[in-house]
Order: C-alpha cells, then sequence, then structure tokens
C-alpha cells in the first residue's frame, strides 16, 4: 500500500515542485555522514540521510556500482509525495548517498520500479560504446485519485547515460497506460534471452500482468498469473521474477516474489513467493501452499539487482511494516532497509523453497570476534561476559546439537535473548514441542507507538539435521534471524528505551548443547 494524504494533497504537491526543483539535496559525505548516529539509527543496514524512506527501487549493478533507489518523500520523515531517493555502493554495505534521481511531475508522483543496463541500447537512449541506464516506475496521478477514477496509475521511463548520476525522463511518457485497473504498478523489469525480449512484471490488483518488450518502449500484454493462488487478503505490489539454479543440481527453477499488503504471516505487509516455470510468456506454478520470505514483521518490497556480479540474485528489503510505518520513535529520518540477502533454491523432496543468506561482503565490516567453547546449557548462560567490543551492532552465529532432541531432559525451548537494565528483551528461540522457530518482541519497546507492535512471530519448522545453525545480524534496533539453511527467515525491529547490552542464551524446561558459536563485531558504516 502507498499511503495517500488525500486532504492536502494540491498543497503538498505545490510546495513539494517548489521546494524540491530548487533546492536539491547534496551527496552525504565526510562530516555529515559522521553524523549517523542518533537513537535507533541502523550502524550497518542502509537509512536515507533524513526524511521518509520505504520500497527500495531501481537496483541495478553498472561498471563497479550498485545503484540503490528507493521511495522518498524529502520534506518531512513521514510519507509523503513520492521522489526517488538514491545511493551507490562499491561493496553492498558501504553507502554514499547522491542527490534525488527522479521527482514528481505534471503526470503524478514516482512509486517504485526497477532500473536496467541497455547492454544492446534497444532503446535508442544511449550508443553501443556507452549503454543507457533504464529507469521504470509507476506514475502516480493524485489529481485523477482525488477525482476518484479509476486510471490513476502508468508505467514511465527515464534514462541515464552518465552512470546514473543524471535522468531524464522520456518524453513521451507513459510507455503503459492504465489499462482499468485502480492498482497498477511497481514495473520489475529484465531481459529474456530466449524469447529476445524485455519483460515486464507489473502488479495488477491481486495478479501479476507480464509484459514483453524488444526497445523497453513499445510494451504488449503476454499473460497473467496469480487468480486463485497465494494470498489475497491484501494488494500484491513488487513483483520480481527470477531464474535460480536448484542447489546440487544441474535443475533451474523460475521464482515470482510478490509483495502483499496487508496479509502477511506476522500480520501486515510481508512477501510471498511462488517457484515454477517461465516461457517467454507465461508463468506457472503447480504450487499448492502460500510461502512466504520472511516470517518476520519488517521485511517488505524486497526485489533484486539487475545484472549482479557471477549472476547473483541479491535481494534487499525495506525494514518495516505498514502497520505502524509513520509512527516509529524515530524524528529525524524514518526507514532502513535490510541487510542484502542472496537468494537460493533447495528441493526438499518435491517442495523447492526459497533460501536467503546475508551476502559474503559482511565481512569487510568484520572487527573483533570471540569464539564460543562447546557447553550445556541449563535455564542460562551469559555470553556478554565474554567480549569487550561492546552493544550491537553484532553477528552471533550459533550451532546447536538436535539429534538428541527426543531424550528426556531436552529443553522444550531454547534461543537467545537480548536484555537491559530496563527489563526490556527480545526472544529468539526454537519451541522444541510444537516445532517452530519464533521471534517475541512483546517486551521490547519502551515507548508504545502501536497496537500492532508488541508481538511474537513464529515459523512452523520441524528441524531434522543432527545440527542446527542459528545467524543473527543485530544492529542497533534491529535482528535478521537466519536458519535451517537460509529457509527460515525472521526479520524484526525493536525500540527500547535503552540499548540491549546483556546477550544470553536460555532454555526452558531443560538442557540444550551449544556445539560451537561465534560473535563478532560489526563495525558501523557511518564512522
Amino acid at each position: 500500500m502507498k499511503y495517500v494524504l488525500y486532504l492536502t494533497i494540491p498543497i503538498v504537491v505545490i510546495l513539494c515542485m517548489i521546494s524540491c526543483k530548487n533546492s536539491k539535496p547534496k551527496a552525504e559525505t565526510g562530516d555529515n555522514i559522521a553524523a549517523f548516529q542518533e537513537k535507533y539509527r541502523p550502524q550497518f543496514h542502509f537509512s536515507p540521510a533524513e526524511h521518509w524512506m520505504n520500497d527500495p527501487n531501481g537496483m541495478v549493478y553498472y561498471e563497479g556500482e550498485y545503484h540503490l533507489f528507493y521511495q522518498h518523500y524529502p520534506e518531512a520523515s513521514v510519507w509523503g509525495p513520492m521522489h526517488w531517493g538514491h545511493a551507490i555502493s562499491k561493496d553492498l554495505v558501504h553507502w554514499e548517498h547522491m542527490p534525488i534521481a527522479l521527482y514528481p511531475d505534471s503526470l503524478g508522483y514516482i512509486f517504485s520500479g526497477s532500473a536496467v543496463v541497455d547492454w544492446k541500447n534497444t532503446s535508442g537512449f544511449g550508443t553501443a560504446e556507452n549503454p543507457p541506464l533504464v529507469a521504470f516506475f509507476t506514475y502516480h496521478n493524485p489529481d485523477i485519485e482525488q477525482a476518484k477514477q479509476i486510471e490513476i496509475e502508468s508505467q514511465g521511463v527515464a534514462y541515464s547515460i552518465d552512470k546514473g548520476r543524471t535522468w531524464i525522463k522520456y518524453d513521451k511518457n507513459p510507455v503503459l497506460k492504465n489499462p482499468g485497473i485502480r492498482d497498477f504498478r511497481d514495473p520489475k523489469v529484465f531481459w529474456h534471452e530466449e524469447s529476445g525480449q524485455w519483460i515486464m512484471s507489473v502488479a495488477s490488483g491481486q495478479t501479476i500482468t507480464f509484459y514483453g518488450s524488444k526497445n523497453c518502449l513499445d510494451w504488449s500484454f503476454l499473460s497473467e498469473f496469480g487468480k486463485g493462488q497465494g494470498c489475497h487478503d491484501g494488494v500484491w505490489e513488487c513483483p520480481d521474477l527470477l531464474p535460480l539454479k536448484v542447489k546440487d543440481s544441474d535443475e533451474t527453477k523460475w521464482v515470482l516474489l510478490v509483495n502483499i499488503n496487508p496479509g502477511g504471516p506476522a500480520g501486515g505487509s510481508a512477501t510471498q513467493y511462488f517457484v515454477g516455470d517461465f516461457d517467454g510468456k507465461t508463468f506457472s506454478s503447480d504450487q499448492k501452499k502460500t510461502f512466504w520470505m520472511d516470517h518476520g514483521k519488517d521485511n517488505y518490497a524486497g526485489v533484486t539487482w539487475s545484472d549482479a556480479p557471477g549472476g547473483r540474485q541479491i535481494l534487499i528489503g525495506w525494514m518495516n511494516n505498514w502497520e505502524y510505518a509513520g509512527a516509529k520513535p524515530c524524528v529525524k529520518w524514518s526507514g532502513a532497509a535490510t541487510f542484502p540477502r542472496e537468494l537460493g533454491l533447495v528441493k526438499d523432496e518435491s517442495i523447492y523453497l526459497l533460501t536467503s543468506e546475508p551476502v559474503k561482503e559482511l565481512d569487510a565490516l568484520y572487527g573483533e570476534s570471540v569464539t564460543l567453547d562447546a557447553m550445556k546449557v541449563s535455564k542460562s548462560a551469559l555470553l556478554s561476559d565474554k567480549f569487550e567490543f561492546g552493544k550491537a551492532p553484532i553477528e552471533i552465529k550459533l550451532t546447536f546439537n538436535q539429534k538428541d532432541n527426543t531424550q528426556l531432559g531436552f529443553a522444550s525451548r531454547y534461543g537467545v535473548r537480548l536484555k537491559n537494565n530496563k527489563g526490556e528483551y527480545i526472544t529468539i528461540g526454537y519451541e522444541n514441542v510444537d516445532k517452530l522457530f519464533y521471534v517475541d518482541r512483546t517486551n521490547a519497546v519502551g515507548e508504545v507507538f502501536s497496537d500492532k507492535f508488541a508481538s511474537v512471530h513464529s515459523v512452523p519448522y520441524i528441524v531434522n539435521t543432527p545440527e542446527v545453525e542459528w545467524t543473527l545480524l543485530i544492529d542497533v534496533a534491529s535482528v535478521e534471524f537466519f536458519t535451517a539453511g537460509g529457509r527460515v527467515v525472521v526479520t524484526d525491529v525493536f525500540y527500547p528505551s535503552e540499548p540491549f547490552d546483556t546477550i544470553e542464551l536460555f532454555t526452558e524446561n531443560g538442557n540444550v548443547e551449544l556445539v560451537d558459536g561465534k560473535i563478532t563485531e560489526i563495525r558501523s558504516i557511518w564512522k
């Protein structure tokens, strides 16, 4: 859902057009970046220099640079007329803030979309020697919306011939007009070599429609997917269609990511996925169940980078939830991105499952570390007294023994708890009776700002391997939990009144064996 301020649209648009065009922000460098130390400010996750951020947009890799665009309102830390903010990275972890890339115009706000390198210059915007970057985005027209008409969204194009530093909107926009659908947005485009055309996936109400083009500009309808499949409890948004090789095989399947709001497994916004086949025209999947990419509450609108080196499928999402996005206790800025994740695919018996792991580039931020010896945990074992490099941000890697989980004395619950001296805490655990992973953040907020926030988020999963590995990425106000070979992911933010500075292992009603572990300092990307 893209929030719209119905009553204030005319004034906001006028003010935005004037102020944004006359005062383009400069890239944040040096002393400005050193100031990214506000309470709750992420230290190794991307966040805007100031004001509002939501969906990641237009991710593309070109000549050694990862471009990250994002939904941005540069006038306040709440949702407003959408622009494309912009940042660039050479390593996926350190980011340089760039000037705003795309501004609203007479056709509307600039909603979500994607970007590609037009290597063959099919669009004619560049040359064979200097191929253009082409961005696809949704125009959301507030005037048509206020008139209560249907066709408020269409797809536009912009291009860059200077490595993404400046962008020129196509003078014949929109390139894809609205076909009579209220929610028609978020174009994700890629080149399909087998059919010799660009493929565009568009969220269309509660289905995904596919279009084809030879030149990025003239689009023809190909097919539609989604009726009667997956979750339909909310509007479908931000699709992404991508091929993935099945681990330990020569098989390749296609995965369609579909973001939905509301309807997520933890409430509010989330990302479902479908595994199937694509022939250049039609995506098909015989998947019967609804699968979720992330079972936490705070990973939404995630899509992948185009042209990532080595064919990697690298995804980044918005670390937030529409149920409380505008109410969080952050003032100067609002919104952050998940840490980039590399996607994979495994086949468990007859079921294909998407996997996610933090990108390997994280190790560029590693500082000091401490290795944990094997131990039997009964009730509680303090970990934070074993290292001296302070509080979050840190990475925790743990391996638990699961092979004796049926023996008498094995804990009914075990896991990790982060605490502070105010009595606030967040729990990441495994429930061995009902067989589920969970994150409990009901006591992880110092100031109540939404009745939708305090909650427990669980993932049914039977661990059937002798050991199970956990990876926790813990920033100042978030945890990303990866386990079961990346099959299970839970992303949650938290807002304690004081930072969590105590880390402990815990068990309930028995014991658990820690096989080994490692806690590593993660250095700030802003210092």
